[in-house]
């Protein structure tokens, strides 16, 4: 009788990988440089225009209030995320998923993250074992009721503690929702898990710098972008149009509603763009500080990626209405 040999497996040579070639961002802002350099003189006289000077104080106002509590935010999320992770949730977390849900809310607090880091984190909770409902409770929570995000609340609208407790209570009535909802009318929507390739021999500090890096990055460009656009909409978007808009309460709410979900500002920085946005209502801005940390463009497109396009398409417009309608509620209790 002759012994089958074990076979081993066989490891295919690794291939030089070639050298990456430039992100075409960085061509993309050498030509805005450029023509930036060609055109100065063309601009001089055009930039030299009390309007245009308006825009750029109220803009760099908002920067320079945000910067501080955004590097805040990166930071302790850093600490956080690299010292807990995702393993100190699953440890909280009742086997029951309807219990789970409102546990996970509350995780949120302690375990902040930026709107991108989060959607990861509860992908990799749903392939720990934990129930998806819980996983995407905690996603929508890190992000909107962190000590930070509550801090730069306070910051913003100095004297209202008021508008402080409203945000809190409103993302966590928004996540808690979202989480119930999904766990009892769900029913077996298909997920899909892309994981992401993730380096385990890369020591602590490697893994809190590129946190930091990766986190302030991102959140600093959407955040500029957030701060033009207000800057635009308090200059030269003409006042009755504003207070036309302002006026009509349904009209305000679906305009911030639509412009958080488009412009996807950092939770942490989001409420000094609110706060400056001051033709609308207290309850308007809540609905912008709410909707933005819980659904943006570009959290619907990472979801889509992460867990598919029958996931978002059923998860993003749920959101949305819940987080409108949470705003709405505390708000008009609170506000």
């Amino acid at each position: 009788m002759t012994r089958t040999a074990r076979q081993e497996p066989v490891v295919a040579p690794e291939r030089e990988r070639p050298p990456r070639a430039a992100p075409v961002q960085v061509y993309v802002v050498f030509a805005v440089l450029a023509a930036l350099v060609a055109s100065q003189q063309w601009l001089v006289d055009r930039l030299d225009h009390p309007a245009v000077a308006t825009w750029s104080t109220i803009f760099v106002a908002i920067v320079v209030q945000s910067i501080p509590f955004l590097v805040g935010g990166v930071l302790l999320a850093a600490i956080i995320s690299t010292l807990l992770s995702e393993r100190a949730l699953r440890r909280l977390v009742p086997a029951n998923p309807a219990l789970g849900v409102p546990v996970a809310g509350l995780a949120g607090v302690a375990l902040p993250g930026c709107e991108c880091a989060s959607v990861p984190v509860a992908s990799s909770l749903m392939r720990r074992g934990v129930a998806p409902s819980v996983a995407l409770t905690f996603l929508l929570a890190a992000p909107a009721v962190n000590p930070v995000v509550l801090v730069s609340t306070a910051v913003a609208f100095p004297g209202r503690p008021e508008v402080v407790l409203a945000r809190f209570l409103a993302s966590l009535v928004t996540a808690v929702a979202v989480g119930w909802l999904w766990l009892r009318f769900a029913g077996r929507v298909p997920l899909l898990h892309r994981q992401r390739a993730h380096d385990h021999t890369e020591g602590t500090a490697h893994a809190f710098v590129d946190s930091v890096r990766h986190d302030f990055i991102h959140a600093a460009g959407f955040l500029v972008l957030g701060a033009m656009i207000a800057a635009a909409i308090n200059t030269f978007v003409p006042r009755e149009i504003i207070e036309s808009v302002a006026g009509n309460a349904v009209l305000a709410v679906l305009t911030l509603a639509v412009f958080a979900f488009v412009v996807a500002l950092c939770s942490e920085a989001d409420a000094f763009v609110a706060a400056s946005l001051s033709a609308f209502s207290d309850t308007a801005k809540l609905v912008f500080m709410v909707v933005g940390p819980a659904m943006d463009v570009k959290l619907a497109s990472m979801e889509s990626g992460q867990f598919g396009g029958a996931f978002a398409l059923r998860f993003v417009p749920l959101v949305l209405m819940v987080a409108v309608l949470s705003a709405c509620g505390v708000g008009w209790w609170l506000l």
